[in-house]
């Protein structure tokens, strides 16, 4: 879509299902608010930024079943964003109660994951990004991140320990920042 900066919020979501530029400008219009909403409703940063990802990743995953209605776009992306923070309340009791019983420190983001994540998501699509990856590294990233899947049950199912998907998604979120620091998506 040429002049996605003019084009409304409904008109950016149906082109953004073939063109995903336009979802990129409905990204760089509702972050802020998004990251906002989450910064007012949960203990810290990494966490409202992962929350904000998180939604946005559902909404490039819902496009297909996006309607326009006499609700605003917006209104679309918030109702998104309130469920992923009843699933993160209700997902932050289950997890903890079982870091505990496991006597295990809570995983936290640090710069480097956040900062891949932000560049990401600024700088292509997450899917387009995911593609590039080894399989088991995309696999992990996306059970993980977009499926929202956790560490355990990825494990059971790819028949290996925890430890092993962590370092996948470690390293693929490494080679994620690698590959946008050369630039190697916009060839």
């Amino acid at each position: 879509m040429n002049g996605g900066e003019q084009a409304s919020d409904t008109e950016l979501l149906l082109d953004a299902r073939t063109c995903s530029e336009s979802f990129g400008v409905f990204y760089e219009r509702h972050f802020a608010a998004v990251l906002i909403f989450f910064r007012r409703r949960v203990r810290g940063p990494e966490e409202a930024f992962d929350l904000t990802a998180e939604t946005f990743a559902a909404a490039l995953v819902a496009l297909a079943r996006f309607q326009p209605g006499p609700e605003p776009p917006r209104a679309w992306l918030f109702a998104i964003a309130r469920n992923k923070l009843h699933e993160a309340v209700r997902s932050r009791r289950i997890q903890d109660e079982a870091r505990r019983a496991l006597a295990m420190q809570p995983i936290e983001l640090d710069d480097g994951a956040i900062e891949v994540l932000e560049e990401a998501a600024a700088s292509a699509p997450a899917m387009e990004l995911l593609g590039t990856l080894a399989p088991e590294q995309r696999e992990a990233i996306e059970a993980r991140h977009i499926d929202e899947r956790g560490y355990a049950e990825i494990a059971a199912e790819l028949d290996c320990s925890e430890s092993v998907v962590r370092k996948r998604v470690s390293r693929g979120l490494t080679a994620m920042r690698a590959q946008l620091r050369r630039g190697n998506l916009d060839e």
